[in-house]
């Protein structure tokens, strides 16, 4: 907007991942600039501070208003893929009482993130989940999407497991539900989150996951004998 041209010092700039390609950026940035693009430049510059000052007003109304909910607000924060613009949604939506609801099934299945239940003549015909509440639905599944990009915690692991297998949309919806369901155990109980860690599901079926091992490398051609580790006094 200032008049710099040079594709040279307008590439240096850049930040983040696009610092991994700065020649492809060097040949974007050449061309001609001409003073109506310099305008363009700057309205659209001026609508983006525009809508991110307006935001900031909005996030900062949104937390003097939840000041009550605090404690509730940091607890949620504690849960991978959850930030504070995402517990105040849950609690915007749902409130921090949890005995309106029976059990985290009903929670659940009033949000619109469990499988459905259509069945005709004792055949199950579908398993599509309802509507529920759409803002809360699309926060959760949020959440999942980041988890997706995440690694080192038990929701990371479950998305990757389960998108091997069924899809990346249906893991996603998949680690909403559990997001869901820590939610609704830590409101009502008061309690923090607890991590399951990374190797939750071979632990939950050790004896399932070695038998596999041992069957794929013996159809490689090994023979194995699997002694225990000996335990650090």
């Amino acid at each position: 907007m200032a008049g710099e041209e040079e594709a040279e010092r307008l590439a240096e700039m850049s930040k983040g991942l696009l610092r991994h390609k700065l020649p492809e950026m060097r040949l974007a940035l050449e061309g001609g600039v001409t003073e109506h693009h310099r305008f363009m430049l700057k309205e659209l510059l001026d609508h983006q501070q525009f809508v991110e000052k307006k935001i900031a007003e909005v996030e900062a109304e949104i937390e003097r208003r939840l000041r009550p909910f605090e404690a509730e607000v940091k607890r949620l924060d504690t849960i991978p893929g959850v930030d504070r613009v995402t517990a105040w949604s849950l609690i915007a939506e749902v409130g921090v009482k949890m005995e309106q609801f029976p059990s985290s099934a009903h929670w659940a299945s009033w949000a619109g993130l469990c499988p459905g239940n259509f069945e005709s003549a004792g055949k199950r015909l579908s398993g599509k989940t309802r509507k529920g509440r759409a803002a809360l639905r699309r926060c959760l599944c949020q959440v999942g999407a980041v988890v997706s990009h995440m690694g080192d915690n038990y929701l990371s692991t479950q998305y990757r497991r389960l998108a091997a297998r069924r899809g990346g949309k249906r893991a996603t919806l998949a680690v909403a539900h559990t997001v869901l369901v820590a939610a609704y155990h830590m409101l009502k109980h008061h309690q923090d989150y607890q991590e399951l860690g990374v190797d939750y599901f071979d632990r939950l079926n050790a004896e399932t996951l070695r038998r596999s091992l041992v069957s794929r490398l013996e159809r490689l051609g090994h023979k194995l004998i699997l002694e225990p580790l000996a335990q650090p006094a």
